[in-house]
């Protein structure tokens, strides 16, 4: 009775089996509803609850400051400087967590949504999205002006734009929830009109100007993160846009012959950060592909294409001691964990290993750095 039952829900969400009796929402399943009962428990936190002194901006404004970046021994008051790869932990991330927070709590309940089709995970995800983007007492200003700054130096930076990678899931999940019939109509309308106001700003701001233009992850997040809000918003002409830079900017610029990923590797977190970039990519090809633009199977005449890139970190994601090249200088030991090009990979290519190895690996990581780094968690709602 359970087996029918799991193959009449993949039936009717369209996941696609990897191979016989053995699917995507079979394995996550206890996972996500188990996530989605915390949910349903949790009050909203916004960008309202905490502010920090150093922030140049208000009460509404999203304020974060760059990860790497440390104070002068001796000298409290002078201007940070930079330690690449490592983490200051006393640097104001509250607005962040939040952010992460929220994207988990809608991600839960948009998935626990899409298994039992119950509207409670709708009505509990509406608290969270008002809070977030339509009530004037808490809401979150559609901009980035104040992220990823640095005492002394940036009140703010394209840079932090990556930070709003977190709002991917959240974006998703009021996809995947929008037609449920107690779904406020208001309420969509006001979701939208912040994320078309967000993709304003993104997309003529220096600093989403200079974001997009970013050789290494910061382009890719910023690609990825257009096209997941553009899809809300249902601009066709920046889901083209997107497309076509994919095409014709990240995957010749970033990407080897071998289908690594150079810019990441000559960084001091060599490892995870390719894991992150392959993660943006893919995640890509699965928000942008569609059935007149198939950028899974899209490749470079030399031969370089998504597929590459999966094929070449796959050996060292099934078994890590094989990296070739030096372990990253802060939270080695913590990574692998199952990754969202692997069951992506494996779903569009029907690959046994790949989804093998996603499987086994972990599904609700807990170390904030890995949850930072890892922006999407609930793949059943972007299948």
């Amino acid at each position: 009775m359970k087996h029918a039952l799991l193959l009449i829900l993949c039936s009717c969400y369209s996941f696609k089996p990897v191979f016989p009796d053995e699917t995507i929402v079979s394995v996550l399943r206890r996972q996500v509803l188990s996530a989605a009962s915390w949910a349903l428990k949790q009050a909203p936190v916004t960008v309202t609850s905490a502010s920090c002194n150093r922030s140049a901006g208000g009460l509404h404004d999203f304020y974060s400051e760059g990860d790497y970046w440390w104070p002068v021994p001796g000298h409290p008051d002078s201007p940070y400087v930079q330690r690449d790869g490592m983490t200051n932990p006393a640097n104001f991330v509250a607005h962040r967590l939040a952010m992460i927070r929220f994207s988990c709590i809608v991600g839960a309940l948009a998935s626990a949504y899409r298994i039992t089709g119950d509207s409670k995970y709708v009505l509990a995800a509406q608290r969270h999205l008002k809070a977030w983007f339509t009530d004037p007492a808490t809401c979150m200003y559609p901009d980035l002006l104040y992220a990823q700054a640095i005492k002394g130096r940036f009140t703010g930076r394209g840079i932090g734009i990556i930070d709003t990678i977190h709002l991917m899931e959240v974006a998703q999940g009021v996809l995947v929830m929008q037609d449920a019939a107690v779904f406020d109509r208001e309420l969509l309308a006001g979701v939208r009109k912040w994320f078309r106001e967000y993709l304003q700003w993104l997309t003529s701001h220096q600093y989403g100007k200079d974001e997009m233009n970013a050789k290494n992850n910061h382009g890719t997040c910023w690609v990825m993160q257009v096209a997941a809000f553009a899809r809300l918003t249902g601009d066709s002409v920046l889901l083209q846009f997107c497309r076509k830079r994919y095409m014709e900017v990240l995957l010749p610029g970033q990407m080897a012959k071998d289908g690594s990923f150079p810019l990441e590797l000559a960084r001091t977190k060599p490892y995870g950060y390719s894991l992150f970039n392959l993660d943006a990519m893919v995640m890509i090809c699965q928000i942008l592909s569609d059935s007149h633009n198939d950028l899974w199977h899209f490749q470079l005449p030399d031969g370089r294409s998504i597929r590459k890139g999966i094929e070449y970190m796959y050996p060292y994601v099934a078994d890590k001691h094989k990296w070739p090249y030096k372990a990253d200088v802060m939270y080695w030991d913590e990574w692998p964990v199952a990754p969202p090009f692997l069951v992506f990979g494996a779903n569009t290519w029907k690959q046994k290993d790949w989804f093998d190895t996603w499987k086994r690996l972990d599904h609700q990581p807990e170390h904030s750095e890995v949850i930072r780094n890892l922006p999407i968690r609930y793949p059943l709602i972007w299948l």
